[in-house]
């Protein structure tokens, strides 16, 4: 069973910077896409995506703030937050698809305060 194990959320004021650390239990190479999402009232929404040959994708309302990143030798995915902003507030979960399975991380409050 794939595990996944996000660390880094909190508290931060308008315009600071927060990292997300999402660790698997498996080699981050062996799924085809893992990513970072974002949980608001009523919707699970798509925040960063890194696919197994290192492209990226981002939400239009991230884009220039955040940057995912992995290290295939710890088995980690980042998320590097920038420029905060008080609708970024959420709960930040990890995810990670191999064929037509994701499996998801417990989540990882993040706040930010204007």
């Amino acid at each position: 069973q794939v595990q996944l194990a996000e660390s880094g959320g909190g508290l931060a004021q308008a315009g600071e910077s927060l990292r997300l650390t999402c660790t698997a239990s498996e080699n981050v190479f062996d799924f085809n896409y893992m990513g970072w999402y974002r949980q608001v009232p009523g919707d699970r929404q798509l925040v960063a995506t890194i696919n197994v040959g290192g492209v990226t994708n981002y939400d239009d309302s991230v884009k220039g703030r955040f940057t995912i990143s992995r290290d295939g030798a710890s088995n980690t995915v980042y998320l590097q937050m920038t420029s905060l902003k008080s609708e970024d507030t959420a709960v930040y979960y990890c995810k990670a698809r191999r064929a037509r399975t994701d499996y998801w991380g417990q989540g990882t409050q993040v706040t930010v305060s204007s």
